[in-house]
């Protein structure tokens, strides 16, 4: 059975881990749900749906019933193009503002909260609450058949890293016992199988200024295909590239241009760790990349994110102890079809302060997970504690509090999420992350003044191999 051993002490605000050591207070990962909370979840009328989230609206009526019922396609939508907002005519409820957002301070994370202290003229709009977070029915149906059959693994090639077996497609505990059970669920969240887009990337100055890096980034997701259900005995979810086929290569400015990073990640980090090459035209060469993971750089971010940012969390996990707090109610971004437009320039998305433009964000009361990650005493991270509130009704990141290692709050991460209706699956649209001793932003994701994301890309396995790099690489 395996046994995740932690032990805790207060220091200040924050839970600081002690290396794992023999002890009564050791935790089962493997906790499992009993047949009558199993016997919640389902497709309809169950307490649960198959994901593990509340089907029922909340007490005030301010969160709605989760129904099985996917976005209609907007009939004015056409495929490859940036998809139209299907809640064009919600108005915001409400806004809050640095002069009442201590009224709202019980739906709003510290990181929210210390926005509002930091920037005066920073406001969110509010608008209702849209559960749209629908998937296909092979999403779901693997879902049932994981609950209760799923088993945290911890690999004993790489101590510390957490991975699963037993589960495919689907979240692997839809009735999540701790905090490993939950992180796995992150990482097997439902995924656009294939995407072929533009993740251009800006750092933005305290002044203002900015630079738009352009990055075109192909991606394989393996494990949410339904091509890798139960019925694909060859399909490893513990594999190389078994959870993220990732090819990215710097277009812009012409000072990077030709850069490639590419990298091939399990979705279960049990036998296997990152595998990552990097392409330099200066140098002509593809080299082994092992530094591009953990608090390395994320790629032309200007030290404002981590690599292990983007999508909200990636890649090995073994430098944390992680620890399901529960749930609460929080104004998340989400429906971001505002931004998604294809109308926006950049300079509509970054305001002369140097900020997202916030009438272009959308924020709804959503009820999440909070997945806190304490970094292990003994190793390195930027980050000391890392809290990750995790949508109830897909496991996406939504929102991150980031503090250093003195326990001061440092960063906020948000992903703006839409659902690609047509596509039957979440994904981001914009991310971006505020550090707020810096009084700078990076944001990711500007793709609106390029093409919009292409799902209809395919690639052979050795599309994602140092070979292909070297093909490529003519610069």
């Amino acid at each position: 059975m395996s046994i995740y051993k932690q032990v805790v002490i207060i220091t200040g605000a924050t839970l600081f881990a002690l290396a794992a050591i023999p002890a009564a207070l050791a935790q089962d990962v493997n906790e499992k749900p009993t047949a009558a909370e199993i016997a919640k979840l389902g497709l309809e009328g169950t307490e649960l749906t198959p994901a593990g989230a509340i089907r029922a609206g909340n007490a005030e009526g301010t969160i709605p019933e989760w129904k099985n019922e996917p976005i209609p396609v907007p009939a004015d939508f056409k495929p490859g193009t940036f998809h139209p907002d299907p809640f064009a005519a919600d108005k915001p409820l409400f806004t809050i503002t640095a002069a009442n957002y201590k009224q709202y301070a019980d739906k709003l994370t510290p990181g929210q909260q210390k926005m509002f202290e930091t920037y005066p003229d920073y406001f969110m709009n509010i608008y209702p609450t849209r559960r749209s977070a629908v998937f296909g029915a092979h999403i779901y149906k693997a879902a049932l058949r994981n609950a209760g059959q799923a088993q945290v693994v911890m690999s004993t090639k790489f101590p510390g890293l957490v991975g699963f077996e037993n589960a495919r497609n689907a979240w692997a505990f839809p009735i999540p016992k701790n905090g490993p059970q939950a992180l796995v669920n992150l990482m097997a969240r439902p995924v656009i199988p294939w995407k072929d887009s533009w993740d251009n990337i800006a750092p933005v100055t305290s002044s203002g200024s900015y630079e738009v890096n352009k990055l075109s980034v192909q991606q394989n997701w393996p494990y949410s295909d339904p091509a890798n259900s139960w019925d694909n005995p060859n399909y490893d979810p513990a594999s190389p590239g078994g959870g993220l086929k990732y090819y990215q290569t710097t277009t812009a400015p012409a000072k990077q241009a030709g850069q490639v990073v590419l990298a091939r990640d399990p979705v279960s980090f049990v036998s296997q760790f990152r595998q990552a090459w990097s392409y330099s035209p200066g140098q002509r060469r593809v080299k082994r990349a092992p530094q591009i993971v953990y608090d390395n750089p994320l790629t032309s971010s200007d030290g404002l994110a981590t690599t292990d940012q983007k999508f909200g969390y990636n890649g090995p996990n073994d430098r944390f102890v992680w620890t399901l707090e529960g749930k609460a109610e929080v104004y998340v971004p989400y429906n971001a079809y505002k931004l998604h437009a294809d109308k926006l320039k950049v300079s509509d998305i970054i305001t002369k302060q140097g900020r997202l433009n916030q009438d272009l964000a959308r924020y709804e009361l959503h009820r999440v997970w909070k997945l806190k990650g304490t970094l292990k005493e003994g190793t390195t991270h930027d980050y000391g504690v890392r809290m990750m509130y995790l949508d109830e009704d897909s496991w996406w990141f939504m929102l991150g509090d980031m503090y250093d290692r003195r326990s001061q709050l440092w960063r906020l991460y948000e992903l703006h999420s839409i659902t690609y209706y047509d596509q039957g699956y979440m994904d981001s649209t914009i991310e971006n992350q505020y550090d707020m001793q810096a009084g700078r932003m990076v944001i990711l994701g500007l793709d609106n003044e390029d093409t919009a994301p292409d799902f209809r890309f395919r690639a052979a396995d050795d599309y994602f191999t140092p070979a292909e790099i070297r093909r490529r690489g003519v610069r």
